[in-house]
């Protein structure tokens, strides 16, 4: 996995072989970060980085200048990497350690960016869940939004607040906004 713009463009990052991961692929992280290039100012963003695994997503908004940014996973193996790789390159990257939809349920942050990449076997039902529960319990600010990963064979697109989506090879971006 490489970092593809900002302060740490091109620097490549190798996570531990042995975490439960399924990292975004460098092509579709580019074309998502092309998205979103023309939607925010990276530095004026805050982000919650949902199923956070490697750490990648929250690695390049932190390469981009983002001041706040929080990473999520229920692995122990994920955050140690995440806080690893945070302090080396001085990102200001808060983890914790948890269960996602107990999270959700729990805690009454607001941020500008939510990103989610859940397991592809997470299921209908765990999506809408996720989704739900972000809307439901008011995660996002004002003008923010909510984009979730997940496979080419999972349609959101009925789902509330869904706004579109974008597919690269086996992976969907699917984009929520409050309505």
């Amino acid at each position: 996995m490489r970092i593809i713009s900002g302060k740490y463009k091109g620097k490549r990052l190798a996570a531990p072989n042995k975490l439960p991961v399924r990292p975004t692929t460098d092509f579709a992280k580019e074309a998502l970060f092309n998205i979103l290039n023309n939607k925010i100012i990276f530095s004026e963003v805050s982000l919650l980085d949902l199923f956070s695994g490697t750490g990648n997503i929250s690695f390049e908004f932190g390469s981009r200048g983002t001041e706040t940014i929080v990473s999520v996973d229920q692995h122990y193996g994920c955050v140690k990497y995440i806080n690893k790789i945070s302090e080396e390159l001085s990102f200001p990257i808060q983890t914790i350690k948890a269960d996602v939809l107990k999270y959700l349920s729990t805690s009454k942050l607001k941020f500008d960016v939510i990103f989610a990449d859940p397991p592809y076997d997470i299921g209908d039902k765990g999506f809408e869940e996720i989704i739900k529960k972000i809307f439901l319990n008011e995660w996002l600010n004002e003008d923010g939004f909510l984009i979730i990963e997940h496979s080419k064979h999972t349609d959101l697109s009925n789902s509330e607040n869904f706004t579109e989506a974008r597919r690269y090879g086996g992976s969907v971006f699917s984009f929520f906004e409050k309505k």
